[in-house]
């Protein structure tokens, strides 16, 4: 027993686990299932309790009456003698019982028709004749005929009754049934509009979001809209956008005075070595304040991050061949190639900071280097390949780190600051992407952006 219920509860986690994933995932078509399925499930249980109900009990009703005014018409014919033609007996069927009935040779009844699969009429009326009648009989209830054609086999006779459909059956059902289904469309129309305009401020709000990721600026026309919830939720992301960008604006102020005056410095310190006889220790002081200024650069941009520049169009063919180029000037072979389009909307001065970031370290390290970029369904992928030394697996991670250093570290040098890869990472980030370090068919690393253009 308690494995068989451990059974059925590991089936129902599957099946609700199943139902999970084909379940829509907008918030749209979400809401519009809540509204949708108990509206179903309501109009299932009425038509199901109702109409079931109230068709079955007026069917029963109208075929009891039916069968009733058959038996007395058969009681009429075998107790009182009549005519041939029984013309009295079917004047009074026609014109108060509203049947039109015909006394016909006692030939074989017709043979049973195949019963239809879903009929409550052909139950119902067979059920009272076999119960008030009690004699063969044949009945043809299927089609779209307006009379429904009973034959009752008599002692020397068949009767053979023509009554109308409406007599015997509860054909009306269908005007409740157009009622119910054009109020629901009616209701379900009126809620999809309510519900579009209830979600169109929530979907404008993550667009909004979202390209403020990717350093767009808001969407024209955005201001609060919708429910309470809602506004108070578009309110507060304007809030933190403004405090965010001004505090961006802040930081680069402060980190513009920083470099003016520390330039300054470097600058009085190249003037003062100038000035001085040269020596081997005047060269190393020179070298120090080159790397010094160096790092100072780097350091600006990684804090700076590029954060004013607007998205615009790149060409992505004219930036490889870029990379390309100082290739050359390295003299390492590099193959660039671009497949599918090659215009991208994106941050154009920091893509070629992050292209030539990424070019650098492989420069350093490798003698061949392979670029491919591939445009599909407004994604880019960047893959690029060399045959350096690498990166050991686990340290792929820590490399993306702010001055993180490994023994033989691709992304630093005798010069280099350590954040390369990082300014790299940061830029792919904040256009909503990512680099992804693995290993490369050349023998040595590969680097993979992917970035929404």
């Amino acid at each position: 027993m308690a494995r068989m219920v451990r059974y059925l509860a590991l089936r129902w986690r599957q099946w609700l686990s199943s139902a999970t994933l084909r379940m829509p995932r907008g918030l749209y078509a979400r809401s519009l299932i809540i509204i949708i399925a108990p509206m179903v499930l309501l109009q299932s249980v009425i038509a199901f309790v109702f109409m079931e109900r109230h068709w079955q009990t007026v069917t029963q009703r109208l075929s009891t009456a039916v069968t009733r005014d058959i038996a007395a018409i058969i009681d009429i014919i075998e107790t009182y003698p009549q005519d041939d033609n029984f013309t009295e007996v079917t004047r009074m069927a026609r014109e108060r019982l509203a049947l039109n009935i015909a006394i016909l040779p006692p030939d074989p009844l017709p043979a049973p028709a195949p019963k239809p699969f879903f009929s409550i009429l052909d139950q119902i009326l067979s059920e009272e004749i076999t119960r008030q009648i009690g004699r063969p009989f044949w009945i043809d209830t299927v089609g779209n005929s307006n009379l429904v054609e009973i034959r009752i086999r008599l002692e020397d006779n068949v009767l053979r009754v023509f009554a109308r459909r409406s007599q015997a059956y509860a054909s009306n059902t269908h005007i409740f049934l157009l009622w119910m289904v054009g109020t629901s469309l009616v209701l379900l129309f009126i809620a999809i509009l309510f519900l579009r305009n209830q979600i169109r401020p929530i979907q404008k709000l993550a667009e909004a979001a979202e390209g403020f990721g990717k350093g767009h600026a808001l969407p024209d026309g955005f201001r609060p809209r919708g429910a309470i919830e809602v506004r108070q939720a578009s309110l507060a992301f304007i809030q933190m956008r403004e405090r965010i960008e001004k505090q961006m604006e802040q930081r680069t102020e402060m980190l513009a005075g920083v470099s003016h005056d520390l330039r300054t410095i470097l600058t009085r310190f190249k003037l003062q070595l100038a000035m001085s006889a040269p020596s081997d220790d005047i060269a190393a002081m020179e070298k120090d304040i080159d790397d010094m200024q160096s790092m100072l650069e780097g350091y600006l941009d990684f804090a700076r991050g590029d954060v004013e520049e607007e998205t615009g169009e790149l060409d992505l063919r004219t930036a490889l061949a870029e990379v390309a180029a100082q290739g050359k000037l390295h003299e390492r072979a590099v193959d660039v190639s671009v497949l599918g389009r090659s215009d991208i909307i994106v941050r154009p001065v920091a893509f070629r900071r992050l292209l030539a970031n990424l070019a650098s370290n492989a420069f350093r390290h490798a003698d061949r280097i392979e670029v491919v970029a591939r445009v599909s369904r407004g994604r880019l992928t960047l893959t690029m390949d060399d045959d350096g030394p690498g990166i050991p697996e686990d340290e792929r991670e820590d490399v993306f780190r702010p001055f993180y250093r490994i023994d033989d570290a691709r992304n630093l040098d005798a010069s280099g600051t350590g954040l390369g890869l990082s300014i790299a990472r940061d830029i792919a980030r904040k256009h909503g992407g990512d680099i992804a370090l693995d290993d490369s068919p050349l023998g040595g690393l590969r680097v993979t952006v992917r970035l929404p253009v």
